[in-house]
């Protein structure tokens, strides 16, 4: 079997599943395991790499707002390769190519590739993708396994929040800096359980755009950066071209401890490592209840 995965996400799970070995192309984000790094990557995105975080938040607006993808897919390679299965999303158009995008690129391609498409809301529905994916590439044994290895570290968390956390500090995490966006879909899950509160109300909502100001008001204890499609050091970066870095002295004179990951390999990927995701989080939120994981970025 022949695999295209056209989210980062996506290439993990299969990764994870033991098929890397099938994969033929990736998408231009996917970059874990490392080894995907090598695979033909038939998928483009207009978004400047290196432009600022206000630079980038532009042009995707003005993208949307004209009706303009975002992202083109090589369909001259698509054909080349021929792939068996294709592994795409319908979550969010800015994120990664949306699921109509694929559906009119692989029309007329060789074989009729099928289409998988992911689009994960909660931490819950993360472990059910990894199933379900699991299932359409007929390794529904291995994803019982690997799921029941996830879940089980995520009752672990849970079963350690309940009996030993009494105070849950009020904790925002920001998956954008400038502007700032409120992080939703599967973050108030990982808030819950790291044992946080949720002060933005992000249960069963997608991210949002918020200002400093309304921030501020609400008085963290927690502020976390998890920047999509960031690492640490680029997020610091941003922090510093935004000015945000001087904002940030108001909440920490205030008492919020501030908090910076790597949201592109962690917060921002519905696959296997936000169980580790939220195993940091929980660590950061409550260091003496949670241990430190091992996560490899």
């Amino acid at each position: 079997m022949k695999i295209v995965s056209l989210l980062p996400s996506a290439t993990e799970i299969v990764a994870v599943l033991g098929a890397a070995d099938s994969l033929v192309g990736v998408s231009h984000g996917c970059d874990y395991p490392s080894e995907v790094c090598e695979l033909p990557v038939v998928t483009s995105c207009v978004v400047p790499k290196e432009a600022s975080s206000s630079e980038i938040d532009a042009v995707v607006r003005a993208q949307l707002q004209d009706s303009e993808a975002l992202y083109a897919i090589d369909t001259d390679l698509l054909d080349r390769i021929a792939p068996d299965v294709i592994v795409t999303q319908a979550l969010c158009d800015v994120c990664a190519v949306s699921g109509v995008d694929v559906e009119a690129a692989v029309t007329g391609l060789p074989g009729n590739p099928a289409i998988v498409n992911m689009e994960p809301f909660s931490l819950g529905d993360v472990i059910t993708t990894i199933q379900r994916l699991g299932d359409a590439l007929g390794l529904d044994e291995k994803a019982e396994q690997v799921v029941g290895g996830l879940q089980a570290r995520i009752d672990a968390v849970a079963q350690r929040t309940a009996s030993h956390i009494n105070y849950r500090p009020k904790t925002i995490v920001l998956d954008w800096i400038d502007p700032p966006f409120v992080s939703g879909h599967w973050m108030h899950d990982l808030i819950d359980l790291a044992g946080g509160e949720d002060i933005m109300g992000t249960r069963d909502t997608p991210s949002y755009t918020s200002d400093w100001d309304s921030l501020r008001a609400m008085r963290p204890d927690v502020l976390v950066f998890a920047c999509c499609g960031f690492s640490e050091g680029r997020t610091r970066l941003e922090l510093s071209r935004a000015g945000v870095d001087q904002i940030l002295e108001s909440f920490s004179a205030a008492g919020t401890r501030v908090f910076v990951f790597d949201g592109n390999a962690l917060f921002s990927r519905p696959g296997p490592r936000l169980v580790d995701s939220l195993e940091l989080l929980a660590h950061h939120l409550h260091p003496d209840v949670h241990p430190m994981p091992e996560i490899i970025l």
